[in-house]
């Protein structure tokens, strides 16, 4: 079983001078709930490298059993670390491919050619394709088979508008992952703010929040 994992290389919060990245707990959680179910991973991301970590999801405040789990392990450190450039990487060769969120996949992830092939290329196959938080940004350019928005129909979650206001970036974010899904015409559904929400439809797997992170990993699992 090989999932395929992407981020974001991301790293600057619209003008705000402050930095972004991906969201620590939507990375952890996913990937041991995937690694420890026997997946081999795959760490990619647009840049290749290090990406940028959320400064926001490395407070103690946010931290959790998978992000204190992944501080102690050098191996899915050094994982991270060197993640391989998204447009070298065949995904043909994986069985299923995850999203963590973080802002930074507004800015990149949403509008990166190779990212919209994967996720157009995967669910064409058949294959699985889950994304959590923010990471539902990618599907702002993706098309399905008939040239119609890929989410058009179908059952999506993501970042809320009221979780964006909550954090004071709604007026700073590119756009917002809720109000985009819906003029996709996706039936966005949402749960709330800040508990665990994911949606199945079909191969396609969402979160809402971080609190959805390991529940978006296992109905990811499920559908494998």
């Amino acid at each position: 079983m090989k999932i395929l994992m992407i981020l974001t290389s991301h790293d600057e919060l619209g003008d705000t001078g402050e930095k972004t990245g991906f969201w620590l707990e939507e990375f952890a959680a996913p990937y041991y709930v995937l690694k420890d179910a026997g997946a081999e991973l795959t760490l990619a991301s647009p840049k290749g490298g290090k990406p940028p970590l959320d400064p926001k999801s490395d407070t103690d405040d946010a931290q959790t059993d998978a992000t204190r789990r992944f501080k102690g392990d050098a191996d899915a450190q050094q994982a991270l670390a060197h993640t391989e450039v998204l447009s070298q990487v065949a995904v043909e060769g994986f069985d299923a491919v995850f999203y963590p969120g973080g802002h930074g996949p507004l800015w990149d992830l949403a509008e990166d050619k190779d990212s919209i092939r994967t996720i157009e290329t995967t669910l064409k196959a058949g294959k699985p394709l889950g994304a959590v938080c923010h990471a539902p940004a990618i599907f702002k350019h993706t098309k399905a088979a008939d040239g119609s928005p890929l989410v058009k129909k179908r059952h999506v979650t993501g970042f809320s508008n009221s979780e964006e206001e909550a954090v004071g970036l709604k007026d700073v974010v590119p756009f917002l992952v809720e109000d985009m899904l819906k003029e996709h015409g996706g039936h966005y559904k949402k749960g709330e703010d800040w508990a665990s929400f994911v949606l199945t439809d079909g191969k396609l797997v969402t979160g809402q929040n971080p609190g959805s992170s390991e529940e978006a990993a296992k109905a990811l699992l499920a559908l494998l």
